[in-house]
């Protein structure tokens, strides 16, 4: 029997730059400009900021580059490190079909790796990108809820990591097959974290795992490539994954085109409401202080993050629906652009919060999870009522964000961090990554380019 991991591990190691689509190459480009601005803007968030004091004793010195900070670490220690900034702030890509987010853990994990490789892997940074994408949305879509509860990205990212770091250093597909196989055995579980975990407190550092998972791949790798072993058929079980959803149309388009990408710093299931909010906002323009009553008509899923209507940190608000609409009808949804401490702890918000209500409707339910929709109704004291229908959210695939759009929001979110000139440099830098040179681009993110001196 050929088990599905070798069969995911034969199909990278044949993935070549030459042979990818134009589109394709264009939205890894698009994926990096994306995550760099998370991590820019997440740099110095707590969570980011107490792993990197923590990394060097952990995971020990090296010559990885922690970005735009000019220090080193080992490559697990960077890996991690940079990948916590890129998750910290929710800002980083997703996927509908894998309900996560793929580049937070294969962009840090694939540009760290290669700018430790002596360059010589620069020309496979694209295809390992895509590599890591089609791993790792195939199995996160594969999963099967009665024998993996928890939907959360540390669960599958590790996968990714593999797969994308595989194809990177052209690993043979047999040691891949290994890396996967120990990955999947010692992902964070996540039964705790998170909307689908049992705890309620989704507002804490650990999040989805995303950093934990991207550091487990390297390791899962480098054991394999030595020789270490894990169950080879543990993606051949029905009970756990679907075979045919991890089959299905390999190598026919790749999973990486079905990107979504954020406006807004806070969960996904939020984003809907959010859009169909301003939509309201805009037409309407009505006073926050004459609002009675936000309606919101969403999916379950969006009833089950914590919404809490007085959230304490940043990572908190990121999973309050009602606190994230409160913050955009006073302060604009440029606010949260990304979200800053200064939203937090405010008792206009707070109150406007409370007079949120969210309902399961029936249409955004049964379309759920390929498409993610909600719609609004704002209440006015007076009785009068504006609302909207079910809308998709922007940066879905069905309502894409532009190539412009995304680097106007990568300028964005980082104005307050990096300059104008630094954040060119970035940008020229990823352009020369689809041609197969990310030198120019793995220089500036060794460089210190910070405003601040995040510790």
């Amino acid at each position: 029997m050929v088990h599905l991991t070798r069969v995911l591990a034969d199909y990278t190691h044949g993935l070549s730059l030459d042979a990818l689509p134009l589109r394709t190459r264009e939205m890894v480009s698009s994926c990096i400009v994306d995550l760099l601005g998370a991590t820019i803007a997440g740099h110095g968030q707590p969570g980011p900021v107490a792993i990197r004091a923590s990394a060097g004793n952990t995971f020990g010195s090296g010559s990885a580059s922690i970005w735009m900070t000019g220090r080193t670490a080992s490559l697990l220690a960077a890996v991690f490190a940079n990948s916590a900034a890129a998750s910290a702030l929710d800002l980083d890509d997703g996927n509908r079909a894998a309900r996560g987010h793929p580049g937070a853990a294969i962009i840090p994990a694939v540009l760290t790796a290669a700018d430790v490789s002596g360059r010589t892997a620069t020309r496979d940074v694209v295809p390992a990108i895509v590599a890591g994408y089609e791993i790792g949305v195939r199995i996160a879509a594969a999963q099967n809820p009665e024998g993996i509860a928890t939907r959360q990205t540390g669960r599958w990212a590790s996968f990714a990591t593999v797969a994308a770091l595989g194809r990177l250093y052209r690993v043979v597909p047999d040691k891949v097959a290994q890396g996967l196989a120990i990955a999947g055995v010692l992902a964070p579980n996540q039964q705790a974290n998170g909307s689908s975990g049992y705890s309620r407190m989704t507002g804490n550092d650990v999040k989805e795992g995303i950093a934990w998972s991207a550091a487990l791949g390297v390791q899962a790798l480098f054991l394999a490539m030595e020789g270490f072993t894990g169950p080879l058929d543990l993606l051949d079980h029905s009970g756990y994954y679907d075979d045919e959803s991890i089959r299905s149309g390999l190598g026919q388009r790749f999973k990486i085109e079905d990107t979504y990408f954020k406006p807004w710093s806070c969960c996904r299931y939020i984003h809907p409401a959010l859009d169909a909010l301003d939509d309201v906002m805009q037409q309407y323009r009505p006073a926050s202080e004459r609002i009675a009553a936000i309606d919101v008509a969403t999916f379950s899923w969006a009833l089950r993050l914590d919404n809490d209507c007085e959230p304490e940190t940043l990572v908190s608000l990121q999973y309050s629906l009602p606190y994230c609409l409160a913050a955009a009808v006073i302060e604009g949804s440029q606010s949260l652009a990304p979200a800053t401490a200064g939203l937090l702890g405010r008792n206009d918000i707070a109150d406007l919060a409370r007079k949120v209500s969210l309902t399961v409707d029936r249409e955004a339910e049964r379309d759920f999870p390929a498409r993610t929709r909600a719609g609004v109704a704002v209440v006015m004291v007076d009785g009068s009522r504006f609302e909207t229908g079910l809308v998709d959210p922007l940066g879905d695939p069905a309502r894409p964000m532009s190539k412009e759009g995304i680097t106007e929001k990568f300028r964005f979110v980082t104005r307050h961090v990096i300059g104008p000139q630094k954040q060119q440099a970035l940008i020229d830098g990823v352009k020369r990554v689809g041609d197969g040179d990310a030198g120019e681009l793995l220089d500036a993110l060794r460089d210190r380019l910070l405003f601040r001196d995040y510790t």
